[in-house]
């Protein structure tokens, strides 16, 4: 249930091509800041729905990673330390922010997004569809709640990811993630205080 089929864009459309542009930035040592600013004459929808779906692909690997660690018992609130609870609400079953375990909000949160990233008319994968006015907005929502998957294995489970070596990818996923979300002010600063 955690791992999920990645997200993949179609060859030889435009965001195929912004996707291929981002990670071969990445791949080459460039420095993360320069990497995540818009290319000139690029549309910021398609920057933005490009990045969106590569860290749900690569945070929901990072949280598959140490799941099996992440339980009720070990995890009874989803949290980022005493200071940070988080709760779900989607407006459908959980109409009020709710309490839940941290495996439990993990399940409805990638769930969620997975339903945002497949819905054509939130995430049009023709060229010449319009992305909704309000794009941005679920964009924003998407990436602040990725970013507590972050708060969590931070938190709560970091010894296995050393454990496991894993350190060092993590931080430059997280790091990415940052300075994208803080260039184009895609998360609050408030948001980001737990780390």
């Amino acid at each position: 249930k955690t791992f999920r089929p990645k997200r993949k864009f179609e060859p030889g459309t435009q965001r195929f091509e912004l996707h291929k542009r981002a990670q071969a930035s990445l791949n080459s040592g460039v420095d993360l800041k320069a990497a995540v600013q818009l290319p000139n004459g690029e549309d910021l929808n398609d920057w933005v729905a490009v990045h969106v779906v590569d860290f749900f692909n690569r945070i929901n690997l990072i949280y598959g990673t140490i799941c099996e660690f992440c339980t009720e018992k070990t995890c009874p609130v989803m949290s980022g330390g005493p200071k940070y609870e988080y709760r779900w609400q989607d407006d459908m079953k959980y109409k009020k922010p709710t309490a839940l375990p941290a495996p439990q909000y993990m399940n409805l949160l990638m769930d969620w997004i997975e339903l945002q990233i497949n819905n054509e008319s939130i995430f049009p994968t023709n060229v010449g569809v319009p992305f909704p006015k309000n794009f941005l907005q679920v964009c924003k929502k998407i990436l602040c709640r990725l970013f507590r998957v972050f708060v969590h294995v931070y938190i709560h489970h970091f010894d296995r990811i050393m454990l496991m070596g894993a350190e060092a990818h993590i931080n430059t996923c997280y790091k990415h993630f940052y300075y994208f979300v803080t260039e184009l002010n895609l998360v609050d600063r408030r948001e980001l205080e737990p780390l």
